[in-house]
Protein backbone atom coordinates (compact mmCIF):
# COMPACT_ATOMS: atom_id res chain seq x y z
CA UNK A 1 0.00 0.00 0.00
CA UNK A 2 1.15 3.83 -0.52
CA UNK A 3 1.70 5.40 2.36
CA UNK A 4 0.28 8.56 3.20
CA UNK A 5 1.72 11.95 3.98
CA UNK A 6 4.32 12.20 6.76
CA UNK A 7 2.39 13.26 9.63
CA UNK A 8 5.15 16.00 12.07
CA UNK A 9 6.05 12.43 13.70
CA UNK A 10 5.87 9.67 11.91
CA UNK A 11 7.82 6.63 13.60
CA UNK A 12 9.00 3.82 11.30
CA UNK A 13 9.90 0.29 12.20
CA UNK A 14 11.91 -2.40 10.45
CA UNK A 15 12.83 -5.36 11.41
CA UNK A 16 15.22 -8.61 9.80
CA UNK A 17 18.23 -11.14 11.12
CA UNK A 18 20.97 -8.21 9.05
CA UNK A 19 23.18 -11.39 10.10
CA UNK A 20 25.65 -9.69 7.79
CA UNK A 21 25.49 -5.88 6.98
CA UNK A 22 25.84 -4.82 2.98
CA UNK A 23 24.67 -2.52 0.51
CA UNK A 24 21.50 -3.80 -0.02
CA UNK A 25 20.28 -3.29 3.76
CA UNK A 26 21.63 0.47 3.91
CA UNK A 27 19.47 1.27 0.96
CA UNK A 28 16.76 -0.28 2.69
CA UNK A 29 16.69 2.10 5.67
CA UNK A 30 17.60 4.44 3.59
CA UNK A 31 14.34 4.13 2.08
CA UNK A 32 12.11 3.57 5.07
CA UNK A 33 13.61 6.30 6.68
CA UNK A 34 12.81 8.84 4.01
CA UNK A 35 8.75 7.48 4.73
CA UNK A 36 8.99 9.39 7.94
CA UNK A 37 11.08 11.52 10.84
CA UNK A 38 12.36 8.12 13.43
CA UNK A 39 13.37 4.91 11.99
CA UNK A 40 13.61 2.08 14.10
CA UNK A 41 16.18 -1.20 13.24
CA UNK A 42 15.06 -4.51 14.91
CA UNK A 43 17.12 -7.45 14.63
CA UNK A 44 16.77 -11.03 15.77
CA UNK A 45 18.81 -12.25 18.57
CA UNK A 46 20.89 -15.29 18.97
CA UNK A 47 18.00 -17.18 20.66
CA UNK A 48 15.70 -16.14 17.69
CA UNK A 49 18.24 -17.55 14.97
CA UNK A 50 18.74 -20.38 16.93
CA UNK A 51 15.29 -21.36 17.56
CA UNK A 52 14.13 -20.55 13.74
CA UNK A 53 17.32 -21.24 11.78
CA UNK A 54 19.27 -23.90 13.53
CA UNK A 55 22.13 -21.54 13.65
CA UNK A 56 24.10 -18.46 15.56
CA UNK A 57 24.22 -15.16 14.22
CA UNK A 58 27.86 -14.54 11.80
CA UNK A 59 27.92 -11.84 14.61
CA UNK A 60 27.30 -11.46 18.26
CA UNK A 61 24.22 -9.26 19.15
CA UNK A 62 26.76 -6.51 20.41
CA UNK A 63 28.38 -6.38 17.91
CA UNK A 64 25.46 -6.21 15.41
CA UNK A 65 23.85 -3.55 17.36
CA UNK A 66 26.90 -1.36 17.26
CA UNK A 67 27.37 -1.65 13.93
CA UNK A 68 23.97 -0.90 12.72
CA UNK A 69 23.25 2.36 15.91
CA UNK A 70 26.42 3.94 13.84
CA UNK A 71 24.40 4.17 10.60
CA UNK A 72 23.56 7.80 10.13
CA UNK A 73 19.80 6.92 8.96
CA UNK A 74 19.03 4.70 12.20
CA UNK A 75 17.40 6.60 14.92
CA UNK A 76 17.33 3.49 17.22
CA UNK A 77 18.10 0.16 17.28
CA UNK A 78 16.20 -3.09 19.39
CA UNK A 79 16.80 -6.36 19.76
CA UNK A 80 14.33 -9.22 18.95
CA UNK A 81 14.09 -11.78 21.60
CA UNK A 82 10.63 -13.54 20.88
CA UNK A 83 11.06 -16.96 19.60
CA UNK A 84 7.05 -17.92 19.88
CA UNK A 85 6.13 -16.81 16.62
CA UNK A 86 8.21 -16.88 13.65
CA UNK A 87 8.75 -13.45 11.88
CA UNK A 88 7.36 -11.39 14.73
CA UNK A 89 10.35 -11.35 17.08
CA UNK A 90 10.12 -7.94 17.81
CA UNK A 91 6.66 -8.53 18.99
CA UNK A 92 7.38 -7.21 22.60
CA UNK A 93 8.43 -3.55 21.20
CA UNK A 94 4.83 -3.18 19.65
CA UNK A 95 2.95 -4.19 22.88
CA UNK A 96 4.89 -3.80 25.63
CA UNK A 97 3.53 -1.17 28.64
CA UNK A 98 4.35 1.88 28.25
CA UNK A 99 6.03 1.00 24.12
CA UNK A 100 4.52 3.79 21.74
CA UNK A 101 3.87 1.20 18.26
CA UNK A 102 5.16 2.83 15.37
CA UNK A 103 3.11 4.44 12.46
CA UNK A 104 4.64 2.33 9.84
CA UNK A 105 6.14 -1.20 9.38
CA UNK A 106 8.35 -1.23 6.58
CA UNK A 107 8.93 -4.46 4.42
CA UNK A 108 10.08 -5.50 1.39
CA UNK A 109 8.10 -7.02 -1.51
CA UNK A 110 9.45 -10.76 -0.44
CA UNK A 111 9.13 -10.42 3.16
CA UNK A 112 7.55 -14.24 3.79
CA UNK A 113 5.90 -13.04 6.80
CA UNK A 114 3.91 -10.39 5.52
CA UNK A 115 0.59 -11.38 6.49
CA UNK A 116 0.71 -11.87 10.07
CA UNK A 117 2.57 -8.69 10.41
CA UNK A 118 -0.32 -7.35 8.36
CA UNK A 119 -2.59 -8.54 11.29
CA UNK A 120 -0.28 -7.16 13.88
CA UNK A 121 -0.52 -3.31 12.48
CA UNK A 122 -4.15 -3.64 12.45
CA UNK A 123 -4.36 -4.29 15.93
CA UNK A 124 -1.91 -1.74 16.89
CA UNK A 125 -3.28 1.12 14.47
CA UNK A 126 -0.33 1.20 12.28
CA UNK A 127 0.56 0.45 8.87
CA UNK A 128 2.32 -2.09 6.90
CA UNK A 129 4.25 -0.71 3.91
CA UNK A 130 5.88 -2.68 1.68
CA UNK A 131 8.73 -0.90 -0.28
CA UNK A 132 8.79 -2.01 -4.11
CA UNK A 133 12.25 -3.24 -5.32
CA UNK A 134 14.75 -0.91 -7.10
CA UNK A 135 17.10 -1.15 -9.47
CA UNK A 136 20.37 -1.84 -7.60
CA UNK A 137 23.38 0.69 -7.68
CA UNK A 138 25.24 -2.34 -8.29
CA UNK A 139 25.06 -6.52 -8.53
CA UNK A 140 23.26 -7.10 -5.72
CA UNK A 141 24.04 -9.71 -3.16
CA UNK A 142 22.92 -11.32 0.24
CA UNK A 143 24.00 -12.59 3.29
CA UNK A 144 23.78 -16.04 2.03
CA UNK A 145 25.82 -15.53 -0.69
CA UNK A 146 28.48 -13.15 1.16
CA UNK A 147 28.89 -16.12 3.29
CA UNK A 148 29.00 -18.33 0.59
CA UNK A 149 31.87 -16.15 -0.81
CA UNK A 150 33.69 -16.10 2.68
CA UNK A 151 33.70 -19.88 3.29
CA UNK A 152 34.78 -20.17 -0.61
CA UNK A 153 37.62 -17.92 0.41
CA UNK A 154 39.20 -19.52 3.05
CA UNK A 155 38.31 -22.84 1.36
CA UNK A 156 40.10 -22.07 -2.26
CA UNK A 157 44.10 -22.76 -2.76
CA UNK A 158 46.11 -19.41 -3.12
CA UNK A 159 47.80 -20.99 -5.64
CA UNK A 160 47.46 -23.88 -8.07
CA UNK A 161 49.68 -25.73 -10.94
CA UNK A 162 48.46 -25.12 -14.63
CA UNK A 163 48.38 -28.57 -17.31
CA UNK A 164 49.74 -29.94 -20.29
CA UNK A 165 47.50 -32.38 -22.18
CA UNK A 166 49.74 -35.42 -23.95
CA UNK A 167 46.61 -37.19 -25.88
CA UNK A 168 42.88 -37.72 -25.61
CA UNK A 169 41.55 -34.37 -25.18
CA UNK A 170 37.95 -33.40 -26.08
CA UNK A 171 37.08 -37.22 -24.92
CA UNK A 172 36.87 -35.23 -21.78
CA UNK A 173 34.01 -32.99 -23.29
CA UNK A 174 30.48 -35.25 -22.24
CA UNK A 175 29.45 -35.09 -26.07
CA UNK A 176 32.45 -36.26 -27.04
CA UNK A 177 33.30 -38.77 -24.42
CA UNK A 178 32.98 -42.64 -25.67
CA UNK A 179 33.56 -46.01 -23.49
CA UNK A 180 37.28 -46.97 -22.76
CA UNK A 181 38.68 -43.97 -23.86
CA UNK A 182 41.58 -42.05 -22.00
CA UNK A 183 42.89 -38.83 -21.16
CA UNK A 184 46.11 -38.73 -20.20
CA UNK A 185 47.82 -35.18 -18.61
CA UNK A 186 50.10 -33.43 -15.92
CA UNK A 187 50.15 -30.83 -13.49
CA UNK A 188 52.85 -28.41 -14.17
CA UNK A 189 54.52 -25.10 -12.16
CA UNK A 190 55.09 -22.64 -11.73
CA UNK A 191 51.76 -22.17 -9.50
CA UNK A 192 49.74 -19.80 -10.49
CA UNK A 193 48.01 -16.82 -7.83
CA UNK A 194 45.10 -14.55 -8.71
CA UNK A 195 47.91 -11.86 -8.17
CA UNK A 196 50.30 -13.62 -10.23
CA UNK A 197 49.92 -15.50 -13.38
CA UNK A 198 53.60 -16.33 -14.90
CA UNK A 199 51.83 -17.20 -18.55
CA UNK A 200 50.04 -16.01 -21.13
CA UNK A 201 46.33 -15.99 -21.01
CA UNK A 202 44.19 -17.95 -23.29
CA UNK A 203 46.92 -20.16 -23.44
CA UNK A 204 45.71 -23.92 -23.50
CA UNK A 205 47.05 -24.41 -20.25
CA UNK A 206 43.67 -25.02 -18.66
CA UNK A 207 43.64 -21.37 -16.75
CA UNK A 208 39.85 -21.17 -16.68
CA UNK A 209 39.65 -24.48 -14.55
CA UNK A 210 42.62 -22.79 -12.18
CA UNK A 211 40.65 -19.85 -12.10
CA UNK A 212 37.50 -21.07 -11.27
CA UNK A 213 39.66 -23.30 -8.40
CA UNK A 214 41.42 -20.06 -6.93
CA UNK A 215 37.56 -18.09 -6.69
CA UNK A 216 36.55 -21.11 -4.82
CA UNK A 217 34.30 -21.91 -7.65
CA UNK A 218 32.60 -24.98 -5.66
CA UNK A 219 35.99 -27.00 -5.14
CA UNK A 220 36.58 -28.96 -8.02
CA UNK A 221 32.86 -30.34 -8.38
CA UNK A 222 32.15 -26.71 -9.31
CA UNK A 223 34.70 -25.75 -11.00
CA UNK A 224 34.09 -28.95 -12.75
CA UNK A 225 30.76 -27.67 -13.65
CA UNK A 226 31.71 -24.12 -14.96
CA UNK A 227 33.90 -26.04 -17.43
CA UNK A 228 30.98 -27.64 -18.80
CA UNK A 229 29.23 -24.76 -18.51
CA UNK A 230 31.85 -23.47 -21.26
CA UNK A 231 31.33 -26.23 -23.40
CA UNK A 232 34.64 -27.59 -22.91
CA UNK A 233 35.71 -30.87 -20.84
CA UNK A 234 37.04 -31.53 -17.24
CA UNK A 235 39.81 -32.25 -17.34
CA UNK A 236 41.70 -29.06 -16.40
CA UNK A 237 40.33 -28.73 -12.74
CA UNK A 238 40.16 -32.26 -12.82
CA UNK A 239 44.58 -32.56 -13.06
CA UNK A 240 44.86 -29.01 -12.14
CA UNK A 241 43.71 -30.24 -8.13
CA UNK A 242 44.91 -33.86 -8.46
CA UNK A 243 48.38 -32.48 -9.50
CA UNK A 244 50.80 -35.31 -11.22
CA UNK A 245 50.88 -37.30 -14.63
CA UNK A 246 47.06 -38.38 -14.37
CA UNK A 247 45.03 -41.04 -16.66
CA UNK A 248 41.62 -40.25 -16.94
CA UNK A 249 39.09 -42.60 -18.38
CA UNK A 250 36.60 -40.76 -20.74
CA UNK A 251 33.15 -39.85 -19.80
CA UNK A 252 30.62 -36.99 -18.21
CA UNK A 253 32.59 -36.59 -14.94
CA UNK A 254 36.24 -37.22 -14.08
CA UNK A 255 37.35 -41.20 -13.32
CA UNK A 256 40.67 -41.00 -12.21
CA UNK A 257 42.56 -44.43 -13.76
CA UNK A 258 46.21 -43.68 -12.17
CA UNK A 259 48.51 -40.80 -11.09
CA UNK A 260 52.43 -41.26 -11.97
CA UNK A 261 54.76 -39.13 -10.35
CA UNK A 262 55.68 -37.30 -13.38
CA UNK A 263 59.32 -37.09 -12.99
CA UNK A 264 59.63 -40.55 -13.40
CA UNK A 265 58.35 -40.46 -16.66
CA UNK A 266 59.42 -37.34 -18.03
CA UNK A 267 62.72 -36.72 -16.27
CA UNK A 268 63.07 -33.16 -17.34
CA UNK A 269 62.43 -33.71 -21.12
CA UNK A 270 59.62 -31.28 -21.58
CA UNK A 271 58.91 -27.95 -22.37
CA UNK A 272 56.39 -25.55 -23.52
CA UNK A 273 56.37 -22.55 -26.11
CA UNK A 274 54.54 -19.75 -26.74
CA UNK A 275 53.01 -19.63 -30.63
CA UNK A 276 52.44 -16.15 -30.76
CA UNK A 277 48.63 -16.38 -30.43
CA UNK A 278 46.07 -16.69 -28.12
CA UNK A 279 43.46 -19.70 -28.61
CA UNK A 280 40.02 -19.94 -28.14
CA UNK A 281 38.89 -23.48 -26.30
CA UNK A 282 35.03 -22.83 -26.91
CA UNK A 283 35.35 -21.80 -29.80
CA UNK A 284 37.69 -24.71 -30.78
CA UNK A 285 35.12 -27.20 -29.43
CA UNK A 286 32.61 -26.19 -32.48
CA UNK A 287 35.00 -27.23 -35.01
CA UNK A 288 34.94 -31.16 -36.44
CA UNK A 289 37.45 -33.28 -35.45
CA UNK A 290 38.60 -37.33 -36.11
CA UNK A 291 37.92 -38.93 -32.35
CA UNK A 292 38.64 -42.07 -33.73
CA UNK A 293 41.55 -40.62 -33.83
CA UNK A 294 41.95 -38.67 -30.62
CA UNK A 295 40.82 -41.84 -29.00
CA UNK A 296 44.01 -44.12 -30.69
CA UNK A 297 46.33 -41.27 -29.00
CA UNK A 298 44.59 -41.40 -25.50
CA UNK A 299 45.22 -45.12 -25.60
CA UNK A 300 48.70 -44.73 -26.85
CA UNK A 301 49.13 -42.46 -24.01
CA UNK A 302 47.51 -44.43 -21.48
CA UNK A 303 49.76 -47.84 -22.35
CA UNK A 304 52.89 -45.91 -21.90
CA UNK A 305 52.00 -44.11 -18.77
CA UNK A 306 51.63 -47.63 -17.07
CA UNK A 307 54.65 -49.03 -19.04
CA UNK A 308 56.65 -45.74 -17.97
CA UNK A 309 57.73 -45.81 -21.20
CA UNK A 310 58.53 -42.32 -22.15
CA UNK A 311 59.16 -43.42 -26.29
CA UNK A 312 55.01 -44.41 -25.90
CA UNK A 313 53.98 -41.05 -24.38
CA UNK A 314 56.11 -39.12 -27.25
CA UNK A 315 54.61 -41.26 -29.89
CA UNK A 316 50.92 -40.44 -28.74
CA UNK A 317 51.57 -36.85 -28.93
CA UNK A 318 53.16 -37.29 -32.11
CA UNK A 319 49.55 -38.93 -33.16
CA UNK A 320 47.65 -36.16 -31.45
CA UNK A 321 50.03 -33.13 -33.54
CA UNK A 322 48.98 -35.32 -36.72
CA UNK A 323 45.25 -34.99 -35.53
CA UNK A 324 45.84 -31.21 -35.31
CA UNK A 325 47.80 -30.84 -38.54
CA UNK A 326 44.72 -32.60 -40.41
CA UNK A 327 42.08 -29.89 -38.69
CA UNK A 328 43.86 -27.56 -40.08
CA UNK A 329 46.22 -26.07 -37.61
CA UNK A 330 49.30 -24.51 -38.92
CA UNK A 331 52.51 -26.33 -38.75
CA UNK A 332 55.09 -25.68 -35.61
CA UNK A 333 58.59 -25.23 -36.26
CA UNK A 334 60.75 -27.85 -35.59
CA UNK A 335 63.32 -28.18 -32.29
CA UNK A 336 66.56 -29.23 -32.70
CA UNK A 337 66.26 -32.21 -29.78
CA UNK A 338 62.67 -32.90 -29.52
CA UNK A 339 60.85 -35.78 -30.52
CA UNK A 340 57.38 -34.78 -30.14
CA UNK A 341 55.16 -31.95 -30.24
CA UNK A 342 51.63 -30.46 -30.06
CA UNK A 343 49.54 -27.95 -30.06
CA UNK A 344 47.99 -27.67 -26.23
CA UNK A 345 44.53 -27.85 -25.06
CA UNK A 346 42.42 -26.66 -28.05
CA UNK A 347 45.11 -25.79 -30.60
CA UNK A 348 44.88 -23.20 -33.05
CA UNK A 349 47.10 -21.19 -31.04
CA UNK A 350 48.31 -20.83 -27.31
CA UNK A 351 51.76 -22.77 -25.86
CA UNK A 352 52.92 -25.98 -27.68
CA UNK A 353 54.49 -28.41 -26.19
CA UNK A 354 58.03 -29.87 -27.24
CA UNK A 355 59.39 -33.30 -26.09
CA UNK A 356 63.02 -33.82 -26.12
CA UNK A 357 64.89 -36.93 -26.16
CA UNK A 358 67.27 -35.96 -23.16
CA UNK A 359 66.90 -33.23 -20.47
CA UNK A 360 70.29 -31.64 -21.95
CA UNK A 361 68.48 -31.57 -25.28
CA UNK A 362 65.58 -29.78 -23.51
CA UNK A 363 67.86 -26.92 -21.43
CA UNK A 364 69.89 -26.55 -24.85
CA UNK A 365 66.67 -25.43 -26.21
CA UNK A 366 65.72 -23.59 -23.44
CA UNK A 367 68.65 -21.38 -23.44
CA UNK A 368 69.01 -22.69 -19.29
CA UNK A 369 69.22 -25.40 -17.10
CA UNK A 370 66.18 -26.65 -15.46
CA UNK A 371 65.40 -25.68 -12.21
CA UNK A 372 62.16 -26.25 -9.65
CA UNK A 373 60.09 -23.42 -11.12
CA UNK A 374 58.77 -22.64 -15.36
CA UNK A 375 60.44 -19.50 -16.26
CA UNK A 376 61.02 -17.70 -19.32
CA UNK A 377 64.70 -17.34 -20.45
CA UNK A 378 66.32 -14.11 -21.03
CA UNK A 379 69.62 -15.01 -22.73
CA UNK A 380 70.36 -17.56 -25.42
CA UNK A 381 66.49 -17.65 -25.98
CA UNK A 382 64.83 -20.13 -29.06
CA UNK A 383 62.78 -17.84 -30.40
CA UNK A 384 59.67 -18.55 -33.17
CA UNK A 385 57.64 -15.28 -33.68
CA UNK A 386 59.36 -13.26 -30.55
CA UNK A 387 58.18 -16.17 -28.22
CA UNK A 388 60.44 -18.13 -25.65
CA UNK A 389 60.25 -21.67 -24.53
CA UNK A 390 60.15 -22.79 -21.18
CA UNK A 391 61.31 -25.00 -18.60
CA UNK A 392 58.68 -27.30 -17.37
CA UNK A 393 58.54 -29.47 -14.20
CA UNK A 394 55.87 -31.29 -12.35
CA UNK A 395 54.37 -29.90 -9.43
CA UNK A 396 55.85 -31.74 -6.48
CA UNK A 397 53.02 -32.95 -4.42
CA UNK A 398 52.18 -36.22 -5.49
CA UNK A 399 50.91 -39.40 -4.40
CA UNK A 400 51.58 -42.08 -6.65
CA UNK A 401 49.21 -44.88 -6.90
CA UNK A 402 50.59 -47.65 -4.53
CA UNK A 403 51.70 -51.32 -7.23
CA UNK A 404 49.00 -53.40 -5.84
CA UNK A 405 46.47 -50.98 -7.29
CA UNK A 406 48.28 -50.71 -10.24
CA UNK A 407 48.56 -54.07 -11.05
CA UNK A 408 44.92 -54.33 -9.69
CA UNK A 409 43.49 -52.60 -12.67
CA UNK A 410 46.14 -54.15 -15.26
CA UNK A 411 44.50 -57.29 -14.38
CA UNK A 412 41.00 -55.85 -15.05
CA UNK A 413 41.91 -54.81 -17.81
CA UNK A 414 43.34 -57.16 -19.71
CA UNK A 415 40.47 -59.89 -18.29
CA UNK A 416 38.49 -57.44 -20.04
CA UNK A 417 40.86 -57.45 -23.28
CA UNK A 418 40.41 -61.31 -23.24
CA UNK A 419 43.38 -62.12 -21.57
CA UNK A 420 43.05 -66.02 -19.45
CA UNK A 421 44.07 -65.72 -16.01
CA UNK A 422 47.93 -66.83 -16.61
CA UNK A 423 48.24 -64.24 -19.36
CA UNK A 424 47.14 -61.64 -17.83
CA UNK A 425 48.85 -62.55 -15.16
CA UNK A 426 52.20 -62.98 -17.20
CA UNK A 427 51.55 -59.60 -18.84
CA UNK A 428 51.35 -57.92 -15.36
CA UNK A 429 54.60 -59.41 -13.96
CA UNK A 430 55.99 -58.02 -17.43
CA UNK A 431 54.54 -54.60 -17.00
CA UNK A 432 55.16 -54.48 -13.49
CA UNK A 433 58.24 -57.00 -12.11
CA UNK A 434 58.18 -59.47 -9.53
CA UNK A 435 56.63 -59.06 -6.00
CA UNK A 436 54.84 -59.99 -3.39
CA UNK A 437 51.86 -59.02 -4.63
CA UNK A 438 50.81 -62.76 -6.20
CA UNK A 439 48.56 -64.05 -4.13
CA UNK A 440 46.83 -60.49 -4.19
CA UNK A 441 46.77 -60.55 -7.69
CA UNK A 442 45.29 -64.04 -7.96
CA UNK A 443 42.46 -63.11 -5.67
CA UNK A 444 41.28 -60.30 -7.40
CA UNK A 445 41.67 -62.43 -10.82
CA UNK A 446 38.89 -65.43 -8.74
CA UNK A 447 36.65 -61.94 -7.85
CA UNK A 448 37.17 -60.87 -11.68
CA UNK A 449 35.82 -64.40 -12.82
CA UNK A 450 32.85 -64.63 -9.99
Amino acid sequence: SSPPPPPSECRVFVSGCYDILHAGHLEFFSQARALGTHLTVSFASTQVLMAHKGRPPSLPDEHKLELISALQMVDAVVVGTDCATLGLDFLAHFRAPGCQPPHLLVATTDDRYAAIKRELCESVGARYVVLPKTPPKFAPVSTTSILQRIQASIQAPAAVPLRVDFAGGWLDVPRFSRAGGFIVNCAVTPLVALHSWPYHLSGGLGGSGAHALLTGTGGRRGAVQAELDLGVGWQDPAVIEETGLCVWRSGNEPALEVKLEAAELLGGRMGIFWTGAPHDTPGTAKKPKDLDKIAEAGKRARDAAWARDFGGLAESVRMSYAVQLAEGMAELKDVEGAVAKKYLGGGFGGYALYLFGSRNARDSACGEAGGPDVRRVSKARMDIGGAGMYNMVTFPRVDDVPPILQKRAAVADLLQAGYSDKASFKEVRRRFGGGKTTSAVDRFNDRAKS
